[in-house]
């Protein structure tokens, strides 16, 4: 039986396969779905991006390097980079991709354009 991919229900999804955890003082907190890790493989580098870049919708934030291949993390709203996960092990991403797994924190204006659970549920099976 095929493992079955956590889609955590208070968390809005992209169709590239990022998470975004709008947090109390309106930025969002992305990281890559259950579904992208295990999609990736074992996970041996991230490269994070810089901190005050500004992205637009759709940019390419971040990397990740598997033992597969190398995956960009696109940003899943306009904004600016306010943080990055400074403590993350790439392990971290494959076995606790919405907890210790984020990789950054942007501002966000709008939620534009993201998926609920259900949806991105819909998109995965």
């Amino acid at each position: 039986m095929a493992k079955e991919l956590l889609v955590p229900d208070n968390l809005l999804y992209t169709r590239e396969h990022e998470w975004v955890l709008l947090l109390q003082n309106g930025n969002a907190r992305v990281g890559i779905t259950d579904y992208a890790q295990h999609e990736l493989g074992d996970i041996v580098h991230v490269e994070m991006p810089e901190v005050e870049k500004r992205l637009e919708k759709g940019d390419t934030a971040a990397e990740i390097e598997s033992v597969k291949s190398v995956a960009s993390v696109y940003a899943p709203v306009t904004g600016t980079v306010v943080a990055c996960n400074e403590s993350l092990d790439p392990a971290d991403v494959n076995g606790n991709p919405y907890d210790k797994g984020w990789l950054f924190e942007m501002s966000c204006d709008t939620t534009d354009g993201l998926l609920n659970p259900t949806e991105y549920r819909g998109i995965i099976s």
